[in-house]
This record gives structure tokens, sequence and C-alpha cells, in this order.
């Protein structure tokens, strides 16, 4: 057998590592930070925004989710989705945009009608159109829309720090964008299709690869720690049917066939004077960061895994 030559080997050994899958910061023993901004916005400026993404530009956290990109009051138009857009890629991490209802599920056009979904597919254009997170440093992503049944789902993203796997579900917080109103929630149903999907696979991922915890991150609240109710009387066309409880229901499922933790953040609000922080019930942990820019330490092999700090500190 011909010996090969130590640039061949060279070569080869160079090809081998590119073709790996990338992986966002982590030190040796996977310790990492992450950073969290809750729906920071005012009507009348960016001011606040602008803050949140300074409090978690710290080039401690491996990544920066931010939830909704702007005030319900604000326009829907173009130029205030390409002025934020702008602003999230001059952030010095990577930048994952989970979209907020105030972003797209109350946008009317100039007739009056609603213009949801085209709003949402503008904004996925926008803030979801690459295999990479925004930012100056970027993160590599997989989306939902990789998949030939769900190309229009590209804000659902998953990607991996060390043994955890995090991911985001666009579950907008005013009831998931159920309309009570007969024959109007095609948006809401077929994207059930899509999350429910998308939280199978993320599981299946998580369990193959033995990782110790997966994150999902939606701006609504599931209420993941609620004990399971009976079935409801109510027909879905009620004004109190639940948009959350089937995406609730199975989160609970999969969380207990799963032997890591599993942690959901979304940005409801604290009330006054509380402060973020974990709740956990079994493995399944639920935070919620109202219009916070908080920063959550991971730290494998310690009790509790997640340890919420203030960005700002």
């Amino acid at each position: 057998m011909r010996r090969l030559s130590a640039s061949v080997l060279l070569a080869a050994a160079l090809c081998a590592a590119l073709s790996l899958p990338a992986v966002a910061g982590g030190r040796d023993d996977d310790t990492h930070h992450f950073g969290v901004i809750g729906h920071s916005f005012d009507a009348r400026s960016d001011k606040r925004f602008r803050k949140a993404l300074e409090d978690t530009s710290d080039k401690t956290n491996a990544f920066v989710v931010v939830t909704g990109i702007k005030h319900a009051q604000e326009s829907c138009g173009d130029r205030v989705f390409e002025a934020r857009r702008d602003l999230v890629e001059r952030v010095r991490r990577p930048v994952i945009v989970l979209p907020a209802g105030s972003d797209w599920t109350a946008c009317r056009n100039s007739a009056g009608r609603t213009n949801a979904v085209e709003r949402l597919n503008r904004l996925r254009e926008l803030f979801h159109g690459e295999p990479n997170s925004l930012g100056v440093k970027k993160l590599s992503l997989t989306r939902l829309s990789m998949s030939p049944r769900f190309r229009a789902y590209a804000e659902n993203a998953h990607w991996t720090v060390g043994k955890v796997l995090y991911a985001s579900v666009n579950l907008p917080a005013n009831n998931n964008h159920y309309l009570a109103a007969a024959g109007r929630n095609s948006e809401y149903e077929d994207r059930q299709v899509a999350t429910r999907f998308w939280l199978n696979r993320l599981f299946t991922l998580a369990r193959g690869d033995k990782l110790d915890a997966i994150v999902l991150f939606s701006e609504g609240d599931l209420k993941p720690l609620t004990q399971p109710e009976a079935p409801s009387l109510l027909r879905r066309g009620s004004p109190a049917f639940d948009g959350f409880a089937a995406t609730r229901k199975q989160v609970q499922a999969l969380a207990k066939k799963f032997d890591g933790k599993v942690l959901l953040v979304d940005s409801a609000g604290l009330g006054k004077g509380k402060r973020p922080e974990i709740e956990w019930r079994g493995n399944l942990g639920h935070l919620s960061v109202d219009d916070e820019a908080v920063e959550v330490e991971v730290k494998p092999g310690s009790t509790s895994l997640f340890v919420v700090k203030d960005a700002a500190d």
C-alpha cells in the first residue's frame, strides 16, 4: 500500500473538521451562559430594546434569544421591521429572534382587513430566511423549514450547546392566535400541526443524543406546570377555548419520557415586585422573564443545572 504524504493527511484531517456540525460556545466542561430578552418595547421609542440588547451582548453569552421586534402600537410596515433587524444584526453575540403576537397577529392593511399571515411571512423572510442566527457572530441553526412538509415555518429552529438542545417555538401570547370566530382559524390549525411535529422531532433528537436538557423558547406561557385537566366540554368556538392546551399536554407527555430536564422559557408577565426565577415540577421547569433582559448560566453536573441572573449586573 502506498504511504500517504503528511500534506495529504493534513488536508484530509482539515476537511473532516470542517464537516463537523457547528456547536455554539461552551468550554471543555460545557458550562455556558445565554441571554433572554423579554418583550422590551415602548410604543414611542426603541430605547428599552437597545438597552436590553446591550445588557445581553457580553461575550460570556453563547447566544441571545429576543422575543419580538416591535410594540403592538407600532407600525406593521417594513420600515420598522428592517430597522429592528439592523439593530439586531449589530449585536456582538449570535441572536435568535422569536416572533411575538404584537409583531403580526393584529396587523391590518390599508382597507382595515387583517394581513397577519402576510406580515408573519415577511418576518420570516427578514429574520429567519438564513440557516444561521443574526448578530455579528453567527450560530448555525437547523430550521423546521428544512423539512419539505413545513417549509413555511422557518421561525422554529434548534441548536445545541454542550449537552443541551435549545429550540424556538412560535406560540404567540394572545392565546396562540386562536380566533373564536368560526372558519377563521386556518393559521392556528396549520401551525398546530407544525408545532406537534416539531416537538416530537426535538425530543427524539435529544433522547437519541442522550442530552442533559431541552430548553424551549416561546412568547406565550403554556403554563406547563399546571395539572392535566379532564377533557373540556367547551367547544373550540367558545371564547374560553385554551389555544395552548394541546401543546401543553404534548410537552408534559414528552417530558415524562425524557431522562433529562425540560425548561420552558417565555415572556409572560410576573406581577409587581417579582423577579424571573425557575419553578420546577419533577424534570419540567418554567421561567417567565416578563419584559426583562436576563442571563442564564448552565452548569452541567449541578443540581439545578440552570441558574438565572440579571443581565444588567
